[in-house]
């Protein structure tokens, strides 16, 4: 592409976010709601891990998303690590995800010294592929007669599944959750970057045994830093929740009757939560109509606007571009951050990296196409244009 294309591009975005001398990839919008909330819970004096807004944000979570039960935690990664405890995930064990995913996915793995399997993604949704799942398990797996899945070649157990949902566009999640039932696989959805989105009108983080929400501070809402744990069943949650506040026994003062987590979100993050869940609505609207100009805008381009797939709703959190090849990927970053237009590419992939030297993956061929051409553009909610 043309020096001249990079210029248009930059201009074209720097006049949906006018006024900005540096426009960065996706920030945070608040408004005298969120002061109001913040202002009340300093009042209250109640800023930690009790206090009324940490259930009323579980409360709203859980009724937008329609989860069995939802547990404020302090971040994501908190969220992935209890769903891996509460999975039975523990020491050798074999927990099948995308290599396409940020590092916290894997890090919750390695928590429970287990070892990831990579399984390459689609390029139609970005996520776990369940074509290359099933076949990777019909030619390596088996079910032992404990009717655990294993490995044939290790005879290492795989104990769950974690499938993300990148940059918040559904993964396949009927066909990947038949899979997982098939082979007695507990599946976790990575929702971090999904809040908002939906496949077949039921919302990402729902179909799993588990899910994971994240709230940090470049997400669709935030609470600073913050997370939640969808989970299927009731008892799970609470269960959940017990782990996350120290395993403290409740008619026994500071008796702790397992290993616990201090995992508990803070009340004031809650309430900043609860004052951006008032105008999510909103925030989804203009996320969507962004997405509909960029569309517009690269339609006649060799950059791809990546769409949400037919069966569902994104929220279109980052906005992404395929490019043509990994030259032209890299011209493009290149040339926008430089005029103080935060691009970025996807990233490094977790195979790659060698705090995962240990891993056992599939053929990644996808995954490498997509991390070749992967270009996340400004998402902000906050255009001058919407």
């Amino acid at each position: 592409m043309s020096q001249a294309f990079y210029q248009s591009a930059s201009t074209f975005i720097r006049d949906l976010y006018s006024g900005k001398d540096f426009i960065p990839l996706h920030e945070p919008s608040f408004s005298s709601v969120d002061k109001k909330y913040l202002s009340d819970v300093i009042d209250s004096t109640f800023v930690s891990s009790a206090g009324e807004y940490i259930n009323e944000f579980e409360s709203q979570i859980l009724a937008y998303t329609n989860a069995k039960k939802a547990i404020a935690v302090v971040n994501g990664t908190a969220a992935l690590h209890l769903a891996l405890i509460m999975s039975g995930v523990t020491h050798k064990d074999i927990v099948i995800t995308q290599s396409l995913t940020f590092v916290a996915t894997v890090n919750a793995i390695k928590y429970q010294n287990a070892k990831p399997l990579f399984i390459d993604v689609s390029r139609e949704r970005m996520s776990l592929c369940p074509k290359k799942l099933s076949n990777y398990l019909d030619e390596n797996a088996y079910i032992n007669s404990s009717d655990i899945c294993c490995l044939k070649e290790s005879k290492q157990p795989i104990k769950a599944l974690i499938v993300m949902h990148t940059f918040g566009h559904p993964a396949d999640m009927n066909k990947i959750a038949k899979i997982c039932k098939k082979w007695n696989i507990v599946l976790i959805e990575d929702s971090a970057e999904s809040l908002g989105s939906f496949f077949k009108g039921k919302h990402t983080g729902t179909f799993g045994d588990f899910g994971t929400l994240s709230f940090n501070g470049n997400k669709i809402i935030t609470t600073g830093g913050g997370g939640m744990l969808l989970c299927k069943k009731t008892f799970q949650g609470d269960k959940a929740r017990h782990l996350a506040t120290t395993a403290k026994a409740r008619d026994i003062d500071f008796y702790h009757d397992e290993i616990g987590y201090n995992y508990r979100m803070p009340n004031i993050n809650a309430a900043l939560g609860c004052a951006q869940f008032s105008y999510i609505d909103d925030y989804l609207k203009s996320k969507r109509k962004l997405a509909q100009i960029y569309d517009q805008f690269f339609k006649d381009s060799d950059f791809f606007f990546f769409k949400e797939p037919n069966d569902s709703s994104s929220n279109y959190w980052l906005n992404t571009l395929l490019a043509p090849n990994k030259i032209e990927k890299n011209k493009f970053i290149n040339f926008t951050n430089t005029l103080g237009i935060q691009t970025r590419p996807s990233w490094y992939l977790m195979h790659r990296l060698p705090i995962f030297k240990d891993h056992i993956s599939d053929k990644l061929e996808n995954t490498e196409w997509l991390s070749d051409r992967i270009i996340n553009i400004p998402s902000s909610p906050n255009t001058q244009k919407i």
